[in-house]
């Protein structure tokens, strides 16, 4: 029985039977210019000349719906700049490649600091802020898709159907997040099994704490890298500079619009990238590191509300955080046997008392600055403050 269940008061879009993408496809082909959307890609140098890398940009090649493609590159010295611009250019003229790391950005990113516009430390969240400020001063696309660098089962109807509710004439909606299912030969997705579900549950279960994180709840996934904005809803919104970007960005949009315009909808039967390391030893690496940021963003994004967290009730946080995790740990395990998939409870375990660890960590940052904010001033704000960005950002990307 295909599942068309709806939850909650966003709509929830359905993969039921097999739908040919390329009907949708065409409907947004035959979209005018000025209404097609621009996709962003935040990209590290590491990926250039991946296997999943090179299969993207040849689904790419064959999408005709697309108004412009803006790269963001990091972690690249001028070489590997170079051969990616080289690469990108391969799908289509009209793509951009911002150079994070180069002798354009960087005065760009100088100035903000020094206006105090806060553009963060090198990170996912600081790539796609600034592709994002590209998107708004170079374009007035009327909205922008991300997707990230890694899916190694990518295919152009993944794009089609994250597009699809946003940029096709009448389906109404300003955001679509996108999810599916995460295994391999088991389930895979554990930042989102294993950290955000639980501490969502713990946030809500700490009276004062799930005011402005419930709404995350009704997401499959949150910590997906694949969503459709409005313009806007992506020149308003305030993102951080790390790991906690994807769950900071679907925090503000539900600050930020009304929820009968926000879906989430299925591009996939099943969604297989490159897996961060545990790093049980490094908090800067790995899912230490994204375990860290994803908690500090909820923590942060629970201080809007009108009861901050402090000391006493961190410590029931995580009670609740680890009574839920344990729970779950049961269900996956349930779903895993029926699906005849591996399942490592003692492995997951791990896991948990990693995450706990991370939320610890996050609590201590936090305490040490309740007042920071979960996000970065959103470039409307930006552009007021410091309008000659605009030129800058469109200067950047000129060869």
């Amino acid at each position: 029985m295909s599942d068309f269940h709806q939850h909650g008061p966003i709509t929830t879009i359905h993969r039921l039977g097999n739908p040919d993408p390329l009907k949708l496809q065409r409907e947004l082909e035959a979209l005018p210019a000025k209404a097609r959307p621009v996709l962003v890609l935040p990209c590290h140098a590491r990926e250039l000349g991946s296997t999943a890398l090179r299969r993207i940009a040849s689904e790419l090649r064959k999408t005709k719906f697309l108004r412009h493609i803006v790269v963001g590159l990091d972690g690249a010295d001028a070489r590997s700049a170079a051969r990616a611009v080289k690469f990108f250019r391969t799908i289509g003229e009209n793509t951009t490649v911002l150079w994070n790391d180069g002798p354009s950005i960087q005065p760009i990113l100088a100035e903000m600091e020094r206006r105090r516009l806060r553009p963060g430390p090198p990170g996912k969240g600081r790539n796609l802020r600034l592709c994002l400020g590209w998107f708004l001063a170079c374009t007035d696309a009327p909205c922008v898709a991300i997707h990230d660098c890694d899916i190694a089962n990518y295919d152009r109807g993944m794009l089609v159907r994250l597009c699809y509710p946003v940029a096709a004439r009448g389906m109404g909606f300003e955001v679509a997040k996108a999810f599916s299912a995460r295994f391999s030969t088991r389930l895979d997705g554990r930042a989102m099994r294993l950290l955000a579900a639980p501490l969502l549950r713990a946030l809500s279960a700490v009276e004062g704490f799930g005011e402005n994180t419930q709404a995350l709840e009704f997401l499959r996934y949150p910590l997906s890298g694949e969503v459709c904005l409005s313009r806007r809803i992506a020149a308003r919104l305030e993102l951080p500079s790390d790991w906690g970007v994807e769950t900071a960005m679907m925090a503000d949009a539900f600050r930020l619009c009304d929820p009968r315009r926000i879906c989430q909808v299925d591009i996939a039967e099943s969604h297989n990238h490159r897996h961060q390391s545990l790093s049980e030893k490094d908090p800067s690496a790995g899912l230490n590191k994204m375990g860290t940021d994803i908690a500090l963003c909820l923590l942060r994004t629970a201080a809007r509300g009108p009861q901050k967290p402090t000391a006493a009730n961190i410590g029931k946080l995580l009670r609740e955080f680890r009574r839920e995790a344990l729970r779950l740990l049961d269900s996956y395990s349930a779903d895993a046997r029926m699906n005849l998939l591996e399942y490592d409870r003692a492995l997951e375990l791990r896991t948990v008392g990693l995450f706990a660890r991370c939320i610890r960590r996050a609590a201590r940052e936090y305490l040490a600055s309740p007042g920071t904010p979960a996000g970065t001033p959103a470039w409307s704000e930006i552009f007021k403050r410091f309008p000659k960005i605009k030129q800058a950002l469109q200067d950047s990307a000129k060869p």
